[in-house]
């Protein structure tokens, strides 16, 4: 069976260091027609699991541990006895939402295979400590959380987050990939490391 990419967009609150904003949230799905990796479970767990259908879930895989991408993960997690996967790098943003729900670590995890599709970790942090994006070189694909968007890097202007940090991890990761590869991102729309590679210069010379 062909690997396939769906997105579901959910909608809710951002919150942090005392702010809340609303956002929407692309929740991507990364499977066939047996079995589907979720990444970032956001806001509405009927949206998800609807999308999701009879489908064996192997996980729910957070980019990073923002409320607004881990919201309804635990609850994923016990509907389709599926694990929660979550850098350690982030338990601090984890546990504001989520106290006592455990995680599996993606700090050793190199690859998963979904569908009979190896997915690469690649952690990225700046956005926050723990933030990873996903490569699927079979299918040119990138999912990058809130590290890199269309137009620019992700927000660093607040707690457990650093510039010069996402910088690095967007020229020495991000852009080490082909051209080719489209970037499937946390909000918005996608775009692709060719398209944005041009950009860096300018973005390092703007700042936060």
């Amino acid at each position: 069976m062909v690997t396939r990419i769906e997105r579901v967009v959910t909608s809710g609150t951002f919150a942090l260091d005392g702010g809340t904003w609303d956002v929407d949230n692309n929740v991507w799905l990364i499977g066939d027609d047996n079995e589907v990796l979720v990444i970032d479970a956001a806001h509405d767990a009927d949206a998800i699991a609807a999308a999701v259908g009879d489908r064996q879930v192997t996980a729910i895989l957070c980019t990073h541990g923002h409320n607004d991408h881990v919201t309804v993960a635990p609850e994923l997690a016990r509907r389709f006895d599926a694990p929660v996967l979550l850098h350690p790098g982030d338990d601090p943003l984890w546990r504001m939402t989520h106290p006592t729900a455990d995680y599996r670590s993606l700090a050793d995890t190199p690859r998963i295979t979904v569908a009979g599709t190896d997915i690469d970790i690649l952690h990225t942090p700046g956005h926050s400590p723990g933030s990873v994006s996903l490569h699927i070189p079979d299918l040119s694909a990138l999912f990058t959380g809130d590290t890199l968007f269309q137009g620019g890097p992700g927000a660093t202007g607040r707690s457990f987050s650093d510039f010069d940090t996402i910088i690095d991890s967007i020229r020495d990761r991000l852009f080490a990939l082909p051209d080719n590869t489209t970037v499937h991102t946390g909000h918005g729309d996608s775009t692709s490391i060719g398209t944005e590679k041009p950009a860096l210069s300018d973005w390092i010379a703007r700042g936060h």
